[in-house]
């Protein structure tokens, strides 16, 4: 006698990023086909082809054949373009109710975490992410404690493998921002609920070539400037710095020719340099403070977030 299982009704997208996977594409995909194909009805699988170089679109081909009653789209984007970009491409695919977003092939979670981060999701939470314990990588942990401590994001970041976003939530960051360079902190700060679900962290192999670890230390960069006020911080405190050897000169200067016999015309050519430099930092920190406002209201500020509107009649 079979056992019917109730599947969850809601439509499910999960969208794959691939660059150079030729390796291990085939295999995530059959996990990923048997663990939405175990505990939905519908579902559908788009694979960001991020312009491999490699057999991975053949392998992707290759393992769809093998799906009965399953939906699979390969995005083949026209130059490598990033994680980012790619990804949100595929999201703008999506169709789902709920879509997965596999940013990594780095399998060190079990199969189970998947329907997992959906439950979670189901509690009243538009975002969820998958989040491993244990050790992180030095780069990323200096990386997350920086823009951490320096964001105004309503949640603090971490290293993540996967997610699952509300069709709200993809409907509201669609709408408050047309430029996402970074995925991750527009999510913690769009004003809907996020959450984490932590699993015990498994060993796996991962595969990362010069080519991804050159963008995402792009991607760091960026989004420090964009996101954070580590910038304007720096820059503020080198003017600042380079305000004050400016006034020692003045003073040095003074003093010489109170005390001293400079060569002639030493004292009013330093005169005029101290003053000129001075003036130009004291420009310079304006210039730096306009631009963090502007990125401030671009990027941190750009629209009112609200999380519910109740209505309430009598």
């Amino acid at each position: 006698m079979s056992v019917q299982v109730n599947l969850e009704k809601n439509f499910i997208s999960a969208v794959v990023y691939a660059h150079n996977e030729e390796a291990r594409i085939a295999g995530f995909l059959k996990m990923l086909k048997t663990e939405l194909e175990k505990h939905f009805g519908h579902y559908e699988i788009i694979v960001v082809n991020d312009d491999s170089d490699d057999n991975t679109a053949d392998e992707i081909r290759k393992a769809a054949a093998e799906f009965e009653n399953s939906v699979v789209s390969i995005l083949k984007m026209s130059y490598y373009q990033g994680l980012e970009l790619s990804m949100n491409a595929g999201k703008k695919l999506a169709i789902g109710d709920y879509v997965y977003e596999f940013d990594s092939l780095d399998m060190n979670y079990e199969p189970e975490q998947i329907f997992a981060v959906y439950q979670h999701a189901l509690k009243g939470y538009d975002i969820v992410s998958a989040v491993p314990q244990g050790k992180r990588k030095l780069s990323s942990r200096f990386f997350y404690m920086i823009f951490n401590h320096f964001s105004n994001v309503q949640y603090k970041l971490e290293t993540e493998n996967f997610r699952v976003l509300s069709r709200r939530a993809i409907n509201r960051i669609e709408s408050s921002s047309t430029a996402i360079p970074y995925r991750k902190a527009i999510y913690a700060n769009c004003g809907l609920k996020y959450d984490k679900v932590m699993y015990p962290q498994k060993a796996c192999q991962s595969r990362k070539g010069k080519e991804d670890s050159r963008y995402r230390s792009q991607v760091a960069v960026e989004s420090l400037i964009l996101h954070t006020n580590v910038a304007y911080k720096v820059s503020t405190a080198l003017t600042v710095l380079m305000m004050a050897v400016t006034l020692f000169a003045l003073i040095y200067t003074v003093v010489v020719f109170l005390t001293g016999h400079p060569v002639a015309g030493w004292t009013t050519m330093m005169l005029v340099m101290s003053f000129g430099f001075f003036g130009m930092f004291a420009i310079l920190s304006i210039v730096i403070r306009y631009l963090s406002i502007i990125l401030d209201l671009n990027y941190s500020k750009k629209r009112a977030v609200f999380e519910s509107i109740e209505k309430i009649s009598k």
